[in-house]
């Protein structure tokens, strides 16, 4: 029975607080048909793609979903692991890493479910599973450090649509971002001193965000001045002069302008300005994908070496750096710290006096 039928509410079952993580998605393989099933999903979605609906279509179904999937699948298959996709992967072992993390942190039952905007797990299953594990005050925890309507906000309407089928709708929270958080900026910075540890310095580092067309951010989201504060925080944790690193936009998508420098032509010309030793980090993405592992650690990479680059290195996404997860635990311990701390946890046997007495009530179960 779904769980818009009923609540799966059980008098004698424990209480938990719910942890929802989510991400933005991936395919079910590096398969044509399985990625155009994502694209589909993925660029129709108002947020993302904001062009009237009926032009849209005609362009994503009759232009784009016969070309891109093939393109992409190409992509997906230079990334693809024995264990499936890298982001789904990463996000299954942070989902278990938190899972840990607040199990030993707090007294409190605590329970934590793996989601993605887009594919699978999806949104309705990661909340049907924190329903079925008694969570009746949920935390929506977007990773995404920085916000954007496209992602964020996206989350939200998911979610939302979700729950308009739930009759008893659990005590819900959203996260927002976490671009300046403390926490956050150290654990950047500590991956970046780790890597140059074992790589040396670069010439100077680039800073790599996903990009938004630039009419989004003219029409009030933040996203890009979020990135612009995480990458001065950054720099200024690591110690850098301005000439020693760089903020950039990748993964533009059509023909309008998106929000500039592009990362593409940035690392085109840095050779041609001396420098030759790049290093290359993108503090938006919270796991390791397609577009950190194909289109950065490869795709740009050729950019730079063939403009007459000696050096590129891609430093890897936070992913389950114990730092990182503990960052997560911290918004957690943060958002949801009066429900941490609201009162003891039942025992069986006061469970079972209040089934007891619901039964006595009428209740079935």
């Amino acid at each position: 029975m779904s769980a818009s039928s009923h609540t799966g509410f059980r008098h004698d079952q424990p209480e938990r607080i719910g942890v929802l993580l989510l991400n933005l998605g991936t395919p079910e393989s590096p398969k044509p048909s399985d990625v155009r099933r994502y694209l589909k999903e993925f660029l129709w979605d108002p947020r993302v793609v904001e062009v009237a609906r009926p032009v849209w279509w005609m362009v994503l179904n009759g232009i784009i979903l016969n070309t891109r999937p093939r393109r992409s699948a190409e992509a997906y298959a230079k990334i693809w692991t024995d264990e499936g996709s890298p982001l789904l992967v990463i996000s299954r072992q942070q989902q278990q890493a938190l899972q840990a993390a607040v199990s030993e942190k707090f007294d409190a039952p605590v329970h934590v479910a793996l989601a993605m905007r887009y594919g699978s797990p999806s949104v309705a299953s990661g909340l049907a599973e924190l329903q079925a594990a008694g969570a009746r005050r949920v935390l929506v925890l977007p990773l995404y450090p920085q916000y954007s309507a496209t992602t964020t906000a996206s989350t939200f309407d998911a979610i939302a649509d979700e729950l308009k089928g739930w009759r008893w709708l659990p005590e819900l929270r959203f996260v927002n971002h976490y671009h300046d958080n403390p926490d956050y900026i150290a654990a950047l910075a500590d991956s970046v001193r780790r890597y140059q540890q074992q790589h040396g310095e670069p010439d100077k580092l680039v800073m790599s965000f996903h990009g938004i067309p630039r009419e989004y951010f003219l029409k009030g989201d933040p996203y890009h001045c979020e990135c612009h504060k995480t990458a001065r925080l950054l720099a200024e944790s690591l110690g850098l002069k301005t000439e020693q690193w760089q903020l950039t936009f990748q993964s533009r998508l059509g023909p309008k302008e998106w929000l500039k420098p592009y990362t593409s032509e940035a690392l085109g010309i840095l050779p041609a300005g001396g420098v030759r030793k790049v290093q290359v980090i993108c503090p938006g993405f919270s796991a390791d994908c397609l577009e950190t592992l194909e289109e950065i650690a490869m795709e740009n990479k050729a950019v730079f070496l063939e403009a007459g680059g000696e050096s590129y290195g891609y430093i890897p996404a936070l992913n389950t750096d114990t730092a990182h997860i503990d960052m997560i635990a911290g918004l957690v311990a943060r958002h949801a710290a009066d429900w941490l701390t609201s009162g003891a946890v039942p025992t069986a046997d006061e469970l079972a006096q209040r089934k007891e007495r619901a039964g006595a009530a009428g209740a079935e179960r």
